[in-house]
């Protein structure tokens, strides 16, 4: 990391009071993690201990834990007599995620088709479709991008193993960044939509053979415009990879 990176704009980070029931780290450290996967707070900005303690009224000792939490994660990284800064994306990290999740969700796929699709799960895919497009309409990033992350999730869950959507969201939060900044425009959330839709239609009707191909041009998506991503957002990527 560069020295001369930027700190983080605390003033754009939504916080809320801290549950004195539940340990503060884990809250400190899961709003900060929202705050980096959906870039408010970019890719080589200098993150501060005292900064984070003052903003949540929270002592050393969790705030410390919670930065343990993050570089745990991978979304975060300390160097001695420099601070702590927000990770940069990595091309090849980013690839890494994404051949992982392909063969995730493409046994997914296959097997909802040879199983089939409950009325429940139907209902609920659905309902997140049409909640999707709403907030594609109103222009919504973020909530669109979270609809996004349940359609998929309730996929996972409809094969009835139940640490598959778990397993799916952590082994995809390298992309999650990635994907703020492809969600520029309304042209690109329509698309996307359009392939759930696809996707989902053809789960419902066992058509194997097109759904998997829809699948894996959907995940992909992320690969034909990786280059594009890069060269306008250079900045948020580590150079050392170049």
């Amino acid at each position: 990391m560069k020295r001369n990176s930027a700190a983080i704009d605390t003033s754009s980070l939504s916080v809320t009071s801290l549950d004195l029931s539940r340990p503060a780290a884990e809250q400190i450290a899961s709003a900060l993690k929202a705050a980096v996967l959906n870039m408010q707070i970019t890719p080589g900005a200098m993150i501060s201990e005292n900064e984070v303690g003052q903003l949540f009224g929270a002592s050393r000792t969790p705030v410390r834990e919670a930065f343990a939490q993050l570089r745990d994660d991978g979304l975060v990284v300390t160097w001695p007599s420099r601070g702590t800064y927000v990770s940069k994306l990595s091309e090849h990290q980013i690839r890494g995620a994404q051949f992982l999740r392909e063969a995730l969700e493409v046994a997914v796929v296959e097997r909802l088709c040879a199983q089939g699709l409950s009325s429940a799960s139907v209902d609920a895919l659905e309902d997140v479709l049409a909640l999707q497009r709403a907030a594609m309409e109103a222009d919504e990033k973020l909530e669109f991008q979270q609809l996004d992350d349940r359609f998929h999730v309730l996929l996972a869950e409809a094969t009835g193993f139940d640490r598959i959507g778990g397993l799916l969201l952590r082994e995809k939060a390298a992309l999650d960044r990635l994907r703020v900044l492809s969600l520029s425009d309304r042209g690109q959330m329509a698309r996307l939509l359009a392939e759930h839709d696809g996707i989902f239609d053809s789960i419902r009707q066992g058509f194997t053979g097109q759904a998997l191909d829809r699948m894996r041009r959907h995940l992909r998506q992320v690969l034909t415009t990786l280059s594009d991503l890069i060269d306008a957002n250079r900045e948020f990527f580590d150079d050392s990879e170049g």
